[in-house]
């Protein structure tokens, strides 16, 4: 009987420490409780890798919206959420799932570290969004990554546009030798740059559309409003923070949490904890007190 009980709890102690090792769902799931119980409503963490070469797309929607079928969302939801960014139409997609499945057609959003790009316009659907003074936001334009073999690098779809329209306006009214001009456009496609000129246009309507239904729907000039976050000619680059003060000034309605507040302390527990997960185990995770949503990755070495 005694041999029995020890082995029941060696194994117990032994699936602890594996779950432990793998940073587990477990490790994770009584911050959930406690966050919850101060703010009063369920929490969902959202979290793509800032490490892998990952984004928002359909899949997260769908991940998404199985976790809050299974959830009572009366008392509405909070999103805990941490990405680079990703596709326009699925950050659409999830605004619409969280709006949808909250019982008071409404959520709010928590930044604890970094909600950039798509991401950010994930936050602009929802009716709060709860940072701390070192919480990021970004910008919403597009960009355009390209892989040359070594690394990826990103480009701001409005600045490729934006050097093909000067390079296009420079040759018609060239009165000499064209042939350096030709020679430039030929490295664009016009149908990419009308595509580019689409994205653009869809990221902006998405932010209109959603802050006009949520946060800013008494104010009548949004886009003006935002415009720091529509293109990086404020920002002068597609990664550089846009912190809670700025958001404020923007018309956003943002809840500052002071970093020795006892909710936001907890918040960054669940940050650090989930942020580490997708850095080592996992390249998206989307979680509930009760369940977990995991996306692993395959990473091909670059010599």
């Amino acid at each position: 009987m005694g041999d029995k009980r020890m082995k029941k709890n060696s194994d117990f102690v032994f699936q602890q420490i594996q779950e432990e090792e793998q940073q587990g769902h477990s490790t994770r799931s009584s911050l959930f409780i406690e966050i919850e119980k101060l703010i009063g409503r369920p929490i969902v963490t959202f979290f793509t890798s800032f490490k892998y070469p990952v984004t928002i797309d359909d899949s997260d929607a769908d991940m998404l919206e199985a976790l809050l079928q299974k959830m009572d969302l009366k008392n509405g939801l909070a999103l805990l959420i941490s990405s680079p960014g990703g596709y326009p139409l699925a950050a659409e997609r999830i605004i619409n799932i969280c709006r949808s499945y909250s019982g008071t057609g409404d959520y709010w959003t928590i930044v604890p570290s970094k909600a950039k790009s798509a991401a950010t316009m994930i936050c602009f659907g929802s009716s709060k969004i709860i940072m701390g003074k070192t919480s990021e936001l970004g910008t919403v334009d597009p960009q355009l990554t390209i892989d040359d073999g070594k690394e990826y690098k990103a480009f701001a779809v409005c600045n490729i546009v934006k050097s093909y329209q000067n390079l296009f306006e420079r040759a018609v009214k060239e009165e000499g030798n064209l042939e350096p001009y030709l020679q430039q456009l030929a490295h664009y496609d016009e149908r990419d740059i009308e595509e580019y000129r689409m994205a653009i246009d869809l990221s902006v309507e998405i932010t209109q559309r959603y802050l006009a239904t949520g946060m800013l729907q008494s104010i009548k000039d949004i886009l003006k409003k935002v415009s720091v976050f529509l293109t990086p000619e404020q920002t002068k680059t597609h990664g550089r923070p846009i912190y809670a003060d700025q958001a404020v000034e923007c018309g956003l309605n943002i809840e500052i949490k002071d970093i020795k507040d006892t909710l936001w302390k907890m918040v960054y527990d669940l940050y650090i904890r989930t942020n580490n997960y997708v850095s080592k185990h996992a390249a998206k995770c989307i979680e509930n007190a009760n369940d977990s949503f995991r996306a692993g990755i395959k990473i091909e070495e670059r010599e």
